[in-house]
Formats: structure tokens, C-alpha cells, sequence
């Protein structure tokens, strides 16, 4: 009887112990597949998704509530005159291959970013940067040509994560940051496997490895976490199916905004659309409640420019392009379109583009628009949109925070040229006094609408879909990640 009770006891606590780890493990949900793991190298949103704040991190950081705050430098000095920034980095913080992170790596990650031949997706942060010099191992002095009233927040993005020149070539399959967590595996098409960092410099996370598993349909993204078979999805692509879950005490909604402005994106180098009142009419012919309500099932703020809604400094211009078919007509027959136009409509993965390109489709079709839609894969809009700017219309969410800057890069995938709108944003980079930043980024915003340089649809929602025991995950997205550095099971 002894021995049975012993081994009953032994299983029992082997049970528990089984248990107990598996609450140190989550796989995480996300719709797309980054095209690659470096984000000082690529575009795609799907790469922050997996490495911010958890393998690569930056001088500063982005903190869930969208504040700044220091990262790998632990404090930092401004000159005077706004164009020295000094930054004073950690001790003992490690590279996951074991080498040491100093002021070199931060020298080398800033010097390939600004470089002519830099492939880094947001070269234009580093475009002011003239000088950057070590001090000593964990003092570096960055010299700018102008006061930069945003330089900290630029630094907190993920495309200025620092990397480390003998890893760099291997960043884009198998990643090696400062962070928390590891890169541990990749299998193409299904997953990214990451485990905890030992060497961490900071505080450990309460998770010992984490999984991010691709699941672009909607409806497998339903099943995988009604199985179980996914803890939590932060961006669920199947909004009609939220309030099941809500219905379900097994888990949770994460509902909350992102900085996604999802537009429908118009090539102005175009011979038809460089002309405003093309512009204008596509504007006028968007129902953005219909859009809303049809892709996105209810969730979703109009917008009326590419700024998000729940900055402080958002002017509401929705106004401005509100929906009238008449008013759209007579703007294509003045511009010689009376008899009928046809533009491309390409469209990446995401269920609000392709959702939401059917309807836009339908809305144009109303005013004498026809669209030649065509679905693409991520690679291939990239590839064909982003870079090759061969589209007429597109839908996507910008994701990145506070991005109205691209507005004044003419080689942008818009093919929009404004030296008034360029010199808006030089003034705002040189500002550093709030009310004159908020003055600038006010005007900067009507700017654009005036021009209607593209179609303003809504602001994208977060929303989420958790297991109900887990906690510390982002309700709001701030950038583009799906950081886990305070994520845990309760107990």
C-alpha cells in the first residue's frame, strides 16, 4: 500500500510540475509571416511583430501606454541648441552570442542606417544624423544637422534596434539581439520559436519560451483558439466571431487602438491620378461607416488624414471627404472622366484589405470606377506595390507610429512631391517647443487632406483574443510588436 501510495503521490507531483511549466510557455497568433527577422533591413510589420523588445532593442523604447522610455541607454544629455545627443548606455549588457554591447555597436548600427547604400525601410530617420562618435565604451555622441524635437522617439523605433556587426549578416534567418528572449528556430510557413535569455541584463521575463505561429486564414485562426492550440492572437483577423468569445469564459477580448492608418493608398505619379480632382472624386465616392462596418464588423474610427485619432493633436477632417456620389460624378466628368475609368486594386493578405476591398471596389463601381482587383501575397506587394510602385489603388494600414513624415519622401510608394508639405515637416524636426510641434503637425494633416493624396479610411482597432488566465500583453498598439517582456500566466 505504501509503495502504490508513493507512486500515486510521484505522479501526482510529476503532474503538477508538468503543469506548472507549461505556464512558463505561450504561443502567440499572428496572421502574417514576416518575410525576414531583421528590422533594421525590412518593411513588413510581421518582423517588429516577432522581434521588438523581445530579441533586438533600441536606445529607447516604446511602453504600452505609447510613452518613451530608455532602453539600452540608460540616460542620455541634449545640448543647448537641441543637436548633441549624448547617450550614456548600460554595463553588462551582452549580445545573445555572447559579445559584449558598446558604444561601437551603437556607432555601427547608426552609420549603416544613414549609409548611401542603406536598405534600412525608414532610412529618413537617420537622414540628420552628420556625426556619430564613441566617447568612450559606453558614451556615444550623436551630432545632428538641426534640433530634432522627435530624435528619442526615432530612436525607440524598431527599425533603430542595435545590432552588432559580426551577427549583422545572419540577422535576417536567425537573429542576435540584446533582449530577453532568444532566437531558437524558424520553420518557414508555420513558426518562430524564442526562449529566455539567461545573460538578460534586465529583469527576466516570467515566460521561458515563446512560439509565434503564422495562421493566415481567418477561419483557421477561429478553430486554432476555440482548440486551445493558440494562447492568445493580438491582431485576430475574424472580428464576426468576437463575441463568441467574449460569450466564452475561457477567454478574454483585447480590445484598443493601434497607430494603423489604413488608407486606400493612390499612386499620384500616375497619369489619371496625379490629377486632383480624380483624387478628390475616389474620395468623395468612400462610404468609410459601410467599409467599417463590413470589413471590420463595427470596429474601426473614421479617419480623414494619416494621423491617429487618439493623439492629442488629431484634427478631425473627415468632413472634408464625406461621402458624395454626386459630388464624385461631376468631379470625373470635369476631369474627362464622364464616360467611364479603370484602375488597378491590388491588395495585400490582411482581411481589412481584402474585406475591405470588395466594398471600396463596389463604392467606385457606383461612381463610374471600375477596378481590376487583384490579391497578392505579402512578398509580392512588397515587391510589386511598396517598392516597384506598379498599382493604381492599394489598401494597408500604416502601422508605424506618428508616420506622417513619409508624406515628404517624393520616392515614397505614394509618388507624392510637395516641397510645401516637405518644408512642414523640416520645420517640425527642427521645433522643439509643444505648442509650435502641435501647431506644425495640425497643418501637416490638413495639408495632405487638402491634396487628397490618398483615401483616409479608419483607424485600425486592436483586436485581440486571449486566453483568459494570461496576462501583460498589449491592449493598445503603440508600434508595431507583440512585446512579451511582461507577460505571465496567473496562477
Amino acid at each position: 500500500m505504501l509503495k502504490r501510495l508513493t507512486t500515486a503521490a510521484a505522479a501526482a507531483l510529476l503532474a503538477g510540475a508538468t503543469a506548472a511549466a507549461a505556464q512558463t510557455d505561450i504561443t502567440i497568433g499572428m496572421q502574417l509571416e514576416p518575410p525576414n527577422l531583421d528590422p533594421t533591413g525590412g518593411a513588413a510589420a510581421a518582423i517588429d511583430e516577432v522581434v521588438y523588445a523581445n530579441i533586438f532593442e533600441g536606445l529607447t523604447r516604446y511602453q504600452a501606454d505609447g510613452s518613451i522610455a530608455p532602453a539600452l541607454a540608460e540616460s542620455w544629455e541634449i545640448s543647448g541648441d537641441g543637436a548633441v545627443y549624448t547617450f550614456d548606455l548600460r554595463a553588462g549588457v551582452t549580445f545573445h552570442d555572447g559579445s559584449e554591447m558598446t558604444a561601437e555597436d551603437v556607432k555601427f548600427t547608426l552609420d549603416r542606417a544613414r549609409a548611401e547604400e542603406s536598405t534600412n525601410a525608414q532610412k529618413a530617420l537617420f537622414a540628420g544624423i552628420t556625426d556619430v562618435e564613441v566617447i568612450d565604451p559606453l558614451t556615444v555622441r550623436v551630432t545632428l544637422s538641426a534640433p530634432d524635437g522627435g530624435f528619442l522617439t526615432k530612436m525607440a523605433w524598431g527599425d533603430a534596434v542595435i545590432v552588432a556587426p559580426e551577427s549583422i549578416d545572419q540577422a535576417a534567418t536567425a537573429p542576435v539581439g540584446t533582449g530577453p528572449f532568444m532566437f531558437e528556430e524558424w520553420v518557414k510557413g508555420d513558426r518562430v520559436e524564442i526562449v529566455r535569455n539567461p545573460d538578460y541584463w534586465g529583469e527576466a521575463p516570467a515566460l521561458e519560451s515563446a512560439t509565434f505561429k503564422f495562421i493566415s486564414d481567418p477561419t483557421a485562426a477561429f478553430s486554432a483558439m476555440m482548440a486551445e492550440d493558440i494562447d492568445a492572437f493580438p491582431g485576430y483577423p475574424a472580428p464576426e466571431t468576437l463575441a463568441q468569445f467574449e460569450a466564452d469564459p475561457r477567454f478574454q477580448l483585447l480590445i484598443g487602438s493601434t497607430e494603423g492608418e489604413t488608407i486606400l493608398s493612390t499612386n499620384n505619379a500616375d497619369a489619371v491620378l496625379s490629377d486632383i480632382r480624380v483624387r478628390q472624386a475616389i474620395a468623395h465616392a468612400i462610404d468609410r461607416q459601410e467599409i467599417i462596418d463590413g470589413a471590420m464588423f463595427g470596429y474601426g474610427t473614421p479617419i480623414g488624414t494619416h494621423f491617429a485619432p487618439h493623439h492629442p493633436d488629431y484634427v478631425d477632417l473627415t468632413g472634408q471627404s464625406a461621402h458624395d456620389p454626386d459630388k464624385s460624378r461631376a468631379l470625373l466628368e470635369e476631369a474627362g472622366h464622364g464616360e467611364g475609368l479603370t484602375l488597378s486594386l491590388k491588395l495585400p493578405p490582411p482581411s481589412y484589405a481584402r474585406r475591405g476591398g470588395e466594398i471600396v471596389a463596389a463604392q467606385l463601381r457606383a461612381v463610374g470606377i471600375e477596378t481590376e482587383i487583384e490579391n497578392l501575397e505579402w512578398a509580392q506587394w512588397l515587391e510589386q506595390v511598396f517598392k516597384g510602385t506598379d498599382y493604381d489603388l492599394t489598401i494597408v494600414s500604416h502601422t508605424e507610429p506618428m508616420d506622417i513624415g513619409i508624406y515628404a519622401r517624393p520616392e515614397y510608394y505614394f509618388n507624392y512631391d510637395s516641397p510645401e508639405f516637405q518644408a512642414l515637416m523640416n520645420a517640425l524636426t527642427q521645433a522643439t517647443d509643444p505648442a509650435k510641434r502641435s501647431e506644425l503637425m495640425q497643418a501637416a494633416q490638413r495639408h495632405i487632406a487638402d491634396d487628397y493624396v490618398n483615401g483616409y479610411l479608419f483607424q485600425l482597432a486592436r483586436t485581440g483574443v486571449a486566453r483568459a488566465e494570461l496576462r501583460g500583453l498589449w491592449e493598445n498598439a503603440p508600434t508595431q510588436a507583440n512585446d512579451l517582456t511582461g507577460v505571465y500566466w496567473e496562477e
